[in-house]
């Protein structure tokens, strides 16, 4: 990061990002011992969207660009005998997530190496969607999963009080008056505008979106793991072998989220266990006794320990008193996300 500070009068500042965009390289991780053999740690962390997440505080990478970079390292390197694919998020877009998912099954079909996933605090939405591709799921004993649904946010800016307090004494949204002045050919081409009302055929269209979408991720998370345990209507459990998946009402679907305990009851996690006890599961699928761990890091960014992350979150700069409809134009619609934080979108993260 350089920046430049000019004073004269008032002071004004500017801040220029000088990210580098040299490839990532292998690290050793703190505590490795030297072996020629190695285990790559691929982190995934915070939303992920197809888009450089920029801002005050970020490495502005694109999640699913730096994904595939990182894979594409793997593979290149013939002394890497698994990967373990450590995952702290929420999920992210239906689309990011997917073309991510793909690359991790492309990556599996090609080079033959095993892939361990590990969900830390978070592995929810289309990070378990991406999870649910590796060769086994472990999770820490207090990790949150699920959240297997479809989300698409839209927000009604049309009735929005500027400069109100509301009952409750606190100052209600500053927003500028804001007025419509749209020419539209095709009666549905503006669908999901906040400036205006939600029609009930455009509602059926979205939803229909929504519905298809999650048929998508249920199908190919339950291709992937069939031990996942659903309920059919009436509350009986769906025997494995039952492929009727527009039959499905159940609970792992419904969009709620999982303790590890629960999660391994229904088929989502095959074992509790910590990133330590993961990646000694990748040296075994591997066909290996020992192996250093490795991360993929730029060379301006640190690599200490396997628990280390790249800063890329960009929200530092968002008001908390900013309305995410109102940058609507600069966000994914339709996500694989748990989002009972509806600033999620607009911050990029937690």
């Amino acid at each position: 990061m350089r920046g430049d500070v000019k004073a004269k009068g008032a002071i004004a500042a500017s801040a220029v990002l000088d990210r580098n965009v040299r490839p990532v390289n292998a690290y050793v991780l703190a505590g490795s011992r030297w072996q020629a053999r190695k285990v790559a740690v691929i982190d995934v962390d915070g939303l992920l969207v197809n888009g450089n997440l920029t801002g005050p505080q970020s490495m502005g990478e694109n999640p699913v660009s730096l994904f595939r970079e990182k894979l594409d390292a793997a593979d290149a390197d013939p002394c890497v005998v698994a990967v373990v694919l450590r995952i702290n998020s929420p999920g992210g877009s239906v689309a990011a997530t997917d073309m991510m998912r793909h690359d991790l099954v492309e990556f599996r079909r090609r080079t033959g190496r095993p892939v361990v996933a590990c969900l830390m605090d978070v592995g929810a939405g289309g990070a378990y969607y991406l999870a649910s591709a590796a060769d086994a799921v472990y999770a820490g004993p207090s990790t949150v999963t699920g959240g297997l649904g479809v989300i698409l946010n839209l927000y009604d800016l049309e009735k929005v009080d500027v400069d109100e307090e509301d009952n409750s004494g606190q100052l209600a949204l500053e927003l500028p008056p804001v007025a419509q002045r749209a020419i539209r050919s095709g009666e549905m081409v503006d669908m999901g505008s906040p400036l205006r009302g939600l029609e009930s055929q455009e509602q059926k269209v979205l939803e229909g979106i929504a519905s298809e979408y999650h048929h998508l991720l249920r199908s190919t998370i339950v291709e992937s793991r069939p031990q996942i345990v659903e309920q059919l209507p009436g509350g009986r459990p769906r025997n494995p072998q039952e492929t009727n998946a527009t039959a499905f009402a159940g609970t792992v679907f419904d969009g709620r989220v999982f303790t590890t305990e629960q999660a391994i009851e229904q088929g989502l996690v095959d074992h509790v266990g910590y990133l330590d006890e993961a990646i000694a599961a990748a040296k075994q699928l591997g066909g290996v006794s020992e192996a250093k761990t490795v991360m993929y890091r730029r060379s301006n960014d640190r690599a200490l320990t396997s628990y280390d992350i790249t800063q890329n979150t960009p929200g530092t700069g968002a008001s908390p008193l900013s309305i995410p409809g109102s940058q609507r134009a600069e966000l994914p619609l339709f996500l694989y996300l748990w989002q009972p934080e509806p600033l999620y979108e607009k911050n990029g993260g937690p």
